[in-house]
């Protein structure tokens, strides 16, 4: 695994040679922030050894890199999802890619299902814990020591300070920032009405298809993760009405603008 790292490492160095000190995961439809970096390179996913190819509409397929509130950050335009067909190592690579190109932050974003009925769609959550259960864990298999411990911790998969940061920087803004748990299904489908019932009685407030396998690979190499999700589809009921990827989209787009400006500020205040 070092070896296939190394290799994707030196693919970028090739073109990029500053020590980024932040990582950024963007999810459907979040590609507004890329146009507030100062891009210095950037490369397609498919010219990066051992790099997957994003599959899907709101992923742009892109690693970015350059200066943004005054720091370097690598920032990953469009995820690998499991349900396209990739195996769950290869969707958490470029996380371990980022780590060994120097960041010390990570920062994970996505558009996720509302199971909160205090929730409305548009609504910023800060994921304060996630529910693993449904997804394959990334560290199944032989433990490589060099990249973290065989039973790596998971009582902060979120880094509690950075949760204190990031509820100063919405309060100083007026953006009213939800507090939640994050349950990680595979997908493609969309929940049915039943497993939305279920998620609600466990405990979760939102629900997605990423984010999971990420901050468990964070937590193994020893990366503090901030998780933010941003509502974009509810489930009440039995008034449900059936979710398009376009109408995710279209609702994620629309709060773009606030979670690209409390990204900004919180990466200013670290």
């Amino acid at each position: 695994m070092t070896n296939k790292i190394g290799e994707a490492v030196a693919g970028i160095r090739r073109i990029w040679k500053e020590e980024p000190s932040v990582g950024i995961i963007l999810g459907s439809g979040l590609g507004d922030l890329v146009h507030e970096v100062a891009i210095e390179a950037e490369i397609n996913y498919g010219d990066i050894p051992g790099f997957p190819v994003s599959t899907v509409e709101g992923h742009g397929g892109k690693l970015i890199m350059g200066s943004l509130s005054g720091k370097k950050v690598v920032v990953m335009s469009g995820r690998f999802h499991y349900y396209e067909g990739y195996s769950i190592q290869d969707t958490v690579f470029p996380v371990r890619v980022m780590k060994f190109l120097g960041i010390k932050t990570l920062m994970l974003s996505n558009a996720a299902g509302g199971v909160n009925r205090s929730f409305k769609v548009g609504d910023l959550m800060l994921i304060k814990d996630h529910i693993s259960q449904f997804m394959p864990n990334p560290l199944i298999g032989k433990n490589d020591a060099a990249l973290g411990p065989r039973f790596p911790d998971m009582s902060e998969p979120y880094n509690k300070k950075y949760m204190e940061v990031m509820s100063r920087v919405a309060v100083d803004n007026g953006i009213e920032l939800r507090k939640g748990v994050y349950v990680g299904v595979t997908g493609p489908t969309f929940e049915t009405r039943a497993e939305y019932d279920m998620i609600r009685i466990l405990g979760g407030d939102a629900v997605g298809m990423s984010t999971v396998p990420e901050a468990i690979v964070a937590a193994h190499m020893g990366i503090p993760c901030l998780g933010m999700s941003v509502i974009s589809d509810l489930s009440l009921g039995e008034e449900d009405i059936p979710i398009t990827h376009e109408e995710v989209l279209a609702a994620v787009k629309k709060a773009g603008p606030k979670l690209s400006l409390l990204f900004k500020q919180f990466i200013a205040a670290i």
